[in-house]
């Protein structure tokens, strides 16, 4: 994503036509996050980790060697396939930790993917100011998942299902329900703020205020470090103070990062701007995974699906969207788009409520006595 830039002046293509090929990656998100939960499940989450990942890895690496924007598209849609089965796979995995552990991680382990975002990020703007060509880019960081993620995932223990978790099967195509929809709007709202920010920053930094490559791509790396430090940090104090004034508190934290960024007169006001749109994503979404995951009307795989497509279609087919209003009206005017859709979340923050404490699948402690 920091090297969308180059992406875009390797194949010549405007805003709008940049936005295409993002639309193009979000009906793959769409597709994985509708029809893989049944796949998931058979396969457990030792073997989805490493299809998922390696393949969208795979695809994502190939997009730069493309000689045109056309053949790049079926590339697009396929890494977003892979990328909406992860998506489920991780969250649901992480859940069944939760009720294992008895208490919150859900918000710690999307902390460390967007760990991992920071620093590949902030080594894309290195290789960005020194020339790196997008296609040696590409290569290496494959060779890195690739190595790296045999070490990691061969050692991954698939968890029990909850034992409050619905005993029904799957249905073949996850689709959210009347009840599910308030949380869907919570989630997709500061996955909006964060596409706007991860897919646009560094276009933003480079039209707006003419600034170095390296500059130019501090505004991913910035949002990335503050929404990691958000969402490491943030599992005490949910568990503290109940998730409804917690996503209160971030969402408007989020709307202040967001107007600071399109009215900025300078680039360190811009990248201000993005952290604090960063530490405001941090933990609304995986928040409204957990309540998601922990319904009880329909299994847990189900719930998370419906509720990652209608958020994830928003994360990728919300920059695209982005990118007209950016064309039409101006890079700025696209983030103040997206603020009324953080006000429309507020209003429906009610639904958290009913998002209990982690439901252990171990007994109480015994109490002491005297």
């Amino acid at each position: 994503m920091s090297r969308l830039p180059d992406l875009q002046v390797k194949f010549s293509l405007t805003e709008g036509e940049l936005g295409l090929l993002l639309a193009v990656m979000s009906s793959g998100v769409l597709c994985g996050l509708t029809f893989s939960v049944r796949l998931i499940e058979r396969l457990g989450a030792r073997t989805t980790a490493f299809v998922t990942v390696f393949g969208a890895a795979l695809f994502f690496a190939l997009i730069p060697w493309m000689p045109s924007a056309l053949l790049a598209v079926p590339l697009f849609f396929i890494a977003g396939i892979f990328t909406g089965a992860f998506e489920i796979n991780a969250n649901i995995e992480t859940d069944r930790r939760e009720a294992l552990l008895g208490y919150r991680i859900m918000s710690r382990a999307h902390g460390m993917w967007s760990v991992g975002f920071c620093i590949t990020a902030l080594v894309a703007a290195g290789m960005r100011q020194a020339a790196v060509s997008i296609e040696l880019h590409s290569l290496i960081i494959l060779v890195i998942v690739l190595i790296g993620g045999s070490i990691v995932f061969s050692g991954i223990e698939n968890a029990p299902q909850r034992q409050d978790a619905h005993p029904g099967d799957s249905p073949p195509i996850a689709f959210p329900t009347i009840g599910l929809l308030p949380l869907c709007l919570i989630g997709a709202a500061p996955l909006l703020a964060e596409g706007a920010s991860v897919d646009w920053s560094a276009i933003y930094m480079r039209d707006v205020f003419a600034v170095e490559p390296f500059i130019g791509g501090l505004g991913v790396t910035i949002f990335s470090l503050f929404i990691a430090i958000g969402r490491l940090g943030m599992d005490p104090v949910i568990d503290r103070f109940n998730p409804r004034p917690v996503v209160i508190t971030l969402l408007g934290i989020a709307t202040i990062g967001l107007v600071m960024v399109a009215t900025a007169t300078h680039p360190a006001i811009a990248l201000a701007g993005f952290g604090l749109t960063g530490i405001g994503c941090s933990s609304v979404y995986p928040l409204a995974i957990s309540a998601a995951a922990r319904r009880t009307d329909r299994p847990a795989p189900v719930n998370v699906a419906a509720l990652g497509q209608t958020t994830f279609l928003v994360f990728f087919a919300g920059p695209p969207l982005l990118g007209f209003v950016a064309e039409h009206f101006g890079i700025r005017f696209s983030y103040w788009a997206v603020v009324p859709v953080l006000a429309a979340a507020l209003l429906v923050t009610r639904a958290l409520a009913a998002d209990p404490a982690p439901v252990t699948g171990q007994p109480e402690p015994a109490q002491p006595h005297g």
